[in-house]
């Protein structure tokens, strides 16, 4: 039963030995490298935002990003490498994802949406050091091209030279790899004894560019077998087949060794018939030396005939030999007079255009060094190979965060970026200072505070009810004696009917007393409740101002709804006084909704550019 080992990452080969112990084939798991999970910083993640473009490498790139939940462009183009990485895409951000035919780097490359990316912005979400052909080509097609590094592949620890030694006495004959990293991770620990026998070993692979990198390590392109993919379905078809051709060797051998003993066995039967044959004794008597040279004689001519039937047979092979050879030897005669007259006539050919050759070569050296000249001319003036567009680029993102999103940080961070990009290119001195002056006066403005402003306003609104009204009570009456009580003995009739006529005279004029300070108009209810909406209604009113950008009537609204605190309340109420030190904060903040701010980079970075 033929042995395979598959090394990719736990969790990963389980379907596909489940696959080869189903087709007969005896499945080991071995996993050479372990994938942590990466944490980029905010910086690093902030490019998804505005990505027109973002490739994932790989199925692990995809749930590693998603294990983030970074703030991602949802209408921008995804890319797969592979059409299982595109089924995770639309599993775990629900967006379908082009996939190439081809499941490789050079397959990506070659979709026609990513062949014109001049000026786009991409974002390519891999491993730690994997897939630099892509970066490389889309930043030559002129792409504003991102990394974003999500995860690393690691060998496993516990990983000694022992596993080979396994792995023979276990009789491996194929080994399933899917990456460089675990070529690295298999070949890099071993000594010449265990490289010596691994190399011997059959491979399936992924991809070409692995079958080149297993080349690097002296291992035989026979015994490299190369899959459609890196998936389930594309690794057993490529196991499967070449597992089955090398189960059919030894079919072909034994067919071989059964043909050979059936012609040996023929040539045995074969032998002549008159070796058999004896001579038939007459009845007629003879003497006995007769009948000893008629036996002598008989004997010999048998030998004789038998030594020219071999003679006859082997002379007929030699001419049928002899035959195939002259014809043979005619038709290579054929091809070598043809190669001969071929190879006159590309001498003659070679020989007609050699001067058309050597004037073309020196024209397009001139040219050549002209056009290398002049790219050498721009270079020095832009810096080398720095992307006037990627500058470009920023710059304009710059500009739209501060004129359509007010956002001075952002347009900050973002100019403090292109200061980076250029540093690292001579050249772009007079760039960089206009950026760094651009980048202190946006850093000086301060965005004016609205959401804190309206739940200070809100706050005043709820204290409002809370206040005491600046009017005076009226003190309680004064107790005054009933001096024309009546009494309740008889001998009093005469002063109870003088104190009774005294009663009759004091219901016609009542004069009341207060003790203290004069009395101020009273405010009734209904008032008091109508005073209350007014200020709210003011405090509203300077709310939706805020929110309008209209600071005229903000501050007109706060400045009526103080006046009428300040009139119809108590001031030494520690409500009142609360309420009044808030409203004269809130007068004195800086409303200015319409700042003017002119960048001094968008003009030099132009005249850069040209």
């Amino acid at each position: 039963m033929t042995h395979i080992l598959i090394t990719r990452p736990e969790g990963k080969g389980a379907a596909l030995a489940e696959q080869l112990e189903q087709a007969g084939y005896q499945a080991s798991l071995f996993p050479v490298l372990n994938i942590n999970y990466l944490t980029p910083s905010s910086t690093q993640l902030s490019p998804l935002i505005n990505a027109d473009k973002i490739i994932f490498i790989s199925q692990d790139a995809v749930k590693a990003l998603a294990q983030l939940k970074p703030d991602i462009n949802i209408k921008a183009q995804f890319y797969a490498v592979g059409q299982q990485t595109a089924d995770t895409i639309y599993e775990l951000f629900g967006v379908r994802a082009a996939t190439p035919k081809q499941f490789d780097s050079e397959g990506v490359l070659a979709l026609k949406s990513l062949a014109q990316v001049d000026g786009s912005n991409i974002v390519l979400v891999k491993g730690q050091g994997g897939r630099p052909d892509i970066a490389k080509v889309l930043k030559e097609r002129g792409a504003f091209l991102n990394n974003c590094v999500v995860y690393e592949r690691e060998p496993v620890p516990d990983l000694t030279n022992d596993w080979t030694d396994h792995w023979k006495s276990s009789n491996v004959h194929g080994i399933v790899i899917t990456s460089n990293a675990a070529v690295d991770a298999m070949f890099t620990p071993l000594a010449a004894q265990q490289l010596q026998w691994l190399q011997q070993c059959h491979f399936y692979v992924a991809s070409e560019r692995i079958a080149v990198y297993l080349q690097q390590q002296h291992v035989s392109l026979a015994n490299i077998h190369i899959a459609a993919g890196a998936s389930d379905n594309a690794m057993f078809t490529c196991t499967n087949q070449q597992g089955s051709s090398m189960s059919e060797q030894p079919k072909s051998i034994t067919t071989e060794n059964t043909t050979s003993t059936a012609s040996s066995s023929t040539s045995v039967k074969n032998e002549p018939a008159s070796v058999k044959n004896k001579p038939a004794n007459d009845k007629q008597k003879v003497s006995k030396v007769a009948s000893l040279a008629l036996l002598i004689s008989l004997v010999v001519a048998s030998g004789v005939g038998y030594e020219f039937y071999q003679k006859l047979n082997a002379g007929k092979a030699q001419n049928t030999i002899v035959n195939e050879l002259s014809e043979q030897n005619k038709l290579l005669q054929q091809e070598l007079a043809a190669l001969k007259s071929s190879q006159m006539s590309l001498q003659q050919a070679l020989f007609n255009s050699e001067e058309k050759v050597s004037e073309a070569l020196t024209q397009s050296t001139l040219e050549n060094q002209q056009a290398l000249k002049a790219a050498l001319q721009k270079a020095q003036q832009q810096g080398s190979s720095l992307n006037p567009q990627e500058v470009t680029s920023l710059q304009r993102m710059a500009e739209f965060k501060l004129w359509a999103e007010k956002d001075y940080q952002g347009a900050s961070a973002v100019l403090k970026r292109l200061d980076g990009l250029l540093s690292e290119y001579p050249g772009t001195i007079e760039v960089r200072q206009a950026i760094m002056q651009d980048i202190q006066t946006l850093d000086s403005l301060k965005p004016v505070a609205t959401e804190a402003i309206y739940l200070q306003l809100n706050s005043v609104i709820n204290r409002i009810d809370e206040l005491v009204f600046n009017a005076v009570n009226l003190p309680e009456e004064t107790l005054v004696i009933d001096e024309h009580a009546l009494s309740e003995d008889i001998n009093d009739w005469q002063q109870n009917i003088s104190n009774s006529w005294n009663k009759i005279v004091d219901s016609f004029i009542t004069i009341r007393r207060h003790e203290g300070i004069a009395i101020e108009p009273l405010l009734t209810d209904q008032e008091r409740n109508l005073i209350n909406q007014r200020i709210k209604l003011n405090i509203a009113q300077a709310q939706d101002a805020l929110l309008s950008k209209q600071a005229s009537i903000y501050f007109s609204a706060l400045s009526e709804a103080k006046r009428l605190t300040g009139e119809y309340f108590k001031q030494d109420d520690d409500a009142t006084k609360s309420v009044l030190n808030t409203l004269s904060k809130l007068e004195k903040e800086q409303l200015n909704f319409s700042q003017e701010v002119t960048l001094q980079s968008t003009q030099t970075v132009k005249e850069w550019v040209q």
